[in-house]
């Protein structure tokens, strides 16, 4: 496993702060998907629940999943909101009910379940957040790189982390 730390400004649009846009170029592959694109056009299907964003579709990142058949995707990019109250802004900002399925714990995990359903063996998901945790190795993936980016200050790293999924 290849660990890299550098140092960046914090910037909401995740994948243009160079070493993180970097790494996804590296890694990106095949047929590839972004729940959460915000203006991203990386991936060769977007979605964000935020309609101002021209993205191929404008749900929730749940249901985004869901359209897709088991073991489709080669690659999926994960930038999810990283913590409950980012998930609660998001949802007010857009005149959205926020209640407990979208700030527990179980926000992300059914998300993860749905990543692992559609992620083809030997495909990658791409993680950002504030911890390493990824899909993770009980649902059979093995993470493959690291990258650490300090933000300085008050502000917390990003961590992504690139994982292949092997059963």
């Amino acid at each position: 496993m290849e660990m890299n730390r550098v140092w960046a400004m914090p910037n909401s649009k995740t994948f243009s702060i160079k070493p993180i846009g970097e790494l996804i170029n590296r890694h990106l592959h095949g047929y590839s998907i972004d729940p959460f694109a915000n203006g991203n056009k990386l991936a060769t299907v977007t979605n964000d629940i935020d309609p101002q964003y021209d993205t191929d579709f404008s749900l929730d990142a749940i249901d985004f999943l869901k359209t897709f058949e088991d073991n489709s995707v080669d690659t999926v990019l994960f930038d999810p909101p990283y913590s409950p109250r980012q998930v609660s802004e998001c949802y007010k900002s857009l005149d959205m009910t926020v209640n407990m399925q979208t700030t527990q714990s179980s926000f992300w995990g059914n998300m993860k379940k749905e990543i692992d359903r559609i992620t083809k063996i030997g495909g990658k998901v791409i993680t950002c957040g504030w911890n390493s945790g990824g899909i993770g190795k009980t649902k059979g993936f093995e993470i493959e790189e690291i990258l650490l980016v300090p933000h300085g200050g008050w502000h917390n790293d990003t961590i992504i982390t690139v994982e292949i999924k092997n059963i």
